[in-house]
């Protein structure tokens, strides 16, 4: 039972606290407590635990008891990090093993019977005897086999002591190995969050519009999706109306909740943590960004990379070598104790198992990060790229229009004028230059102007009435082409709002050019700095893709630092350029975002799709960025390099550590309990060095 007071009462009012209501989805909560009988409204507010009811009907005690045996748990906010609500039903590691063979050896030594001896080592040694055979007639040789060798033979010389002891070695190890990679598999739980089975959405009921909670699968592209505090966004889309702090950590890594209001994006398994929003649908299903990151996560996690494969490989050749130095061993010394110690000392776990994880452990840092980097290749390619190549809209800029310039070409209209009237056909619209034009609209204290229903013409423009005539808004091709509208006596001025690259936006009214809009994409702040930070990391040419005229690319290029410059490039060029880096011998990195750059990104050894993308360019990239920060693909690259490293360095240890133990159990140096330890011991450390966290924060 809650705890549960009445705060406040008046005839129509009730006001009720208690800590069980904070940290709740307020919005489903409060449309079921409203189903109670004299209630007509429900206000919660979750961060101080108060519910408000309004009705003409209402008992106090009713609702008092109502609220204390109220079942919160449905309601719970799930932690944005790792999902208390998460139904984890994985098998986790078993330590039966380690209590079986550990049991063994501490009661063989007391048992005076020999057979009774034999017996228990052996009860303890059966699994592993038993997968050694099975492995041995359906792989062949395997570290397996080896292990269960290693130990048939301690048993077959009755050194039980040795038996138990490479035993339980051997099952302290595998269930570190077991536990380090169900630990290196956490993205799927941290990032692929259970599913939003339910959503509010907006529906008109007798000519009324009202709210019904629906499946999110029967959501549809265009609905209207209301999201309350407490409440997981179940789709990806821009906000219509409202404001609302969201929590969007298990999708960027931002520690801090964002503000989010009218125009802007929200992306699917973030957490509305106050406020209220609603919500047009834009990605819905399989589309969402969640579905999309479960979709990658699970087909990549255990994606082979070269170097993978070539550890994989060198374990497996390695493992006959190991068989025949047993044997040599035993020639040369007559000893089954030295040849139970070779048999342990095989490359296979080491070398097969500290790879794969180490790139998983990177994969789950990356998408800590907010980059979602799809499979070990494309972290190995990466480390590898010495030629970075930026398309500059949305990469290098913001890919964010703001207006710098209105200019009027009608005594009777002003500049605000002009905007109000631009801005109230635009708003019911999210281009970039709907946005800027609205933002700028509101900064200037936008004053709305009754218009008809607007018409959208893709690639041109819009079309309404306004007061009876028709006003038209949209590119220069639209209005003086398409819709016969006349530029002549205008082309002086056209010329000089042109002036320092501004994109202009036209607005004719009653048939009349009445002024244009003139717009700016800016540079990111920290671009030059992020490209100065991939050249540290093994960058040797850095290439500025752009359709803008030769003087103007090269400007920008000589402000950032930019080595080659490719200007006016129509989109197919893109691709071609990529080709040819790649073909001098290059190891080409392509950033881009648009649609048109989606055969570069495929084109080149690694494609990286920024955080504004179109859908297509981020389902070609072998890297999306789920932050819009160019310094992302700074991260990105320093993990690689990174996860390299450690890759090198791990095998160079494997190889050099268990040769020395190889060697030292041929010669007699080295009993098998030794061994068993020194070799298990070795690969646990280069599972837990595999597993260090790689930091890739900021410098």
């Amino acid at each position: 039972m809650h705890k549960t007071r009445l705060i406040h009462q008046t005839p129509q009012r009730l006001r009720y606290v208690s800590h069980a209501l904070r940290y709740i989805n307020t919005h489903s909560l409060a449309a079921d407590l409203k189903k109670i009988e004299g209630v007509s409204e429900v206000r919660i507010n979750a961060k101080i635990g108060s519910v408000v009811f309004e009705g003409d009907e209402l008992n106090a005690e009713v609702l008092l008891k109502h609220l204390q045996e109220l079942n919160i748990t449905p309601y719970q906010m799930c932690d944005t990090t790792i999902n208390a609500c998460f139904n984890d039903r994985d098998e986790k590691p078993s330590v039966k093993g380690i209590v079986r063979s550990g049991i063994a050896l501490a009661v063989q030594p007391f048992i005076p019977q020999p057979n009774l001896k034999l017996a228990v080592s052996t009860l303890a040694s059966i699994p592993l005897l038993k997968e050694g055979t099975i492995e041995l007639f359906s792989e062949g040789l395997t570290s397996k086999v080896l292990e269960a060798m290693a130990v048939g033979v301690s048993l077959a010389r009755r050194d039980y002591t040795a038996a138990n002891s490479t035993n339980l070695m051997l099952e302290i190890g595998e269930y570190i190995e077991e536990t380090t990679v169900h630990k290196s598999d956490d993205l799927i739980k941290e990032l692929a969050k259970p599913n939003v089975e339910e959503a509010w959405i907006e529906v008109e009921v007798d000519g009324k519009i009202t709210e019904e909670r629906i499946r999110t699968s029967d959501v549809k592209v265009g609905d209207i999706i209301i999201v309350g505090s407490g409440d997981t966004i179940p789709i990806d889309g821009h906000i219509i109306d409202g404001t609302a702090s969201i929590n969007q950590v298990s999708m960027t890594g931002e520690a801090e909740p964002v503000k989010k209001e009218r125009g802007g994006r929200v992306i699917s398994g973030t957490v509305v943590e106050a406020g209220r929003i609603r919500i047009w649908a834009e990605q819905v299903g399989d589309d969402t960004a969640t579905q999309r990151i479960r979709h990658y996560i699970k087909s990549s996690l255990d994606e082979k990379s070269s170097i993978g494969l070539k550890a994989t490989r060198l374990a497996d050749k390695l493992v006959p070598i190991t068989l025949g130095m047993a044997g040599l061993s035993y020639l040369i010394r007559r000893d089954m104790a030295s040849v139970a110690a070779v048999l342990q000392a095989d490359y296979s776990c080491a070398l097969k198992l500290a790879t794969p994880v180490a790139f998983k452990n990177s994969l789950s840092i990356a998408g800590h990060h907010g980059i979602l980097i799809k499979g070990a290749k494309a972290l190995e390619a990466l480390s590898l790229v010495d030629t970075f190549i930026f398309d500059k809209t949305g990469t290098l800029t913001h890919g964010e229009l703001e207006v710098v310039e209105i200019c009027s070409f009608d005594k009777a209209w002003s500049e605000d004028a002009i905007l109000n009237l631009t801005a109230s056909a635009e708003e019911h619209y999210f281009h970039p230059v709907a946005e800027a034009v609205v933002k700028a609209a509101k900064e200037r204290g936008f004053v709305h102007m009754h218009h008809e229903e607007v018409e959208f013409i893709v690639a041109h423009g819009v079309r309404t009435q306004i007061n009876g005539k028709e006003a038209i808004i949209g590119s220069r091709h639209f209005l003086e082409e398409d819709e016969q509208v006349s530029f002549s006596e205008h082309e002086a001025k056209i010329e000089k709002c042109l002036e320092n690259g501004k994109i202009l936006l036209y607005i004719a009214y009653n048939n009349k050019l009445l002024g244009t809009i003139g717009m700016v994409d800016r540079v990111r702040e920290n671009a030059k700095e992020a490209l100065l930070k991939l050249r540290s990391l093994g960058a040797k040419e850095i290439v500025m893709l752009t359709g803008d005229v030769e003087d103007k690319a090269q400007a920008l290029a000589k402000e950032l630092g930019i080595d080659t410059v490719y200007a006016r490039l129509l989109p197919t060029d893109k691709s071609s350029i990529v080709q040819a880096l790649k073909e001098s011998g290059k190891h080409v990195a392509f950033v881009g975002d648009g649609i048109n750059d989606a055969p570069a990104l495929m084109n080149a050894n690694v494609g990286i799709s920024m955080y504004k993308g179109a859908d297509i360019a981020k389902a070609t990239a072998d890297i999306s960025l789920l932050k819009d920060d160019i310094e992302a693909v700074v991260e990105a690259k320093v993990l690689a390099n990174k996860t390299m490293a450690r890759i090198q360095s791990n095998f160079n240890a494997t190889v050099g550590i268990n040769s020395f133990i190889l060697i030292g159990a041929a010669v007699g140096l080295l009993s098998p309990v030794k061994t068993a330890f020194l070799h298990n011991g070795t690969t646990i450390g280069l599972l837990l060095n595999s597993m260090q966290k790689i930091r890739i924060e900021k410098s």
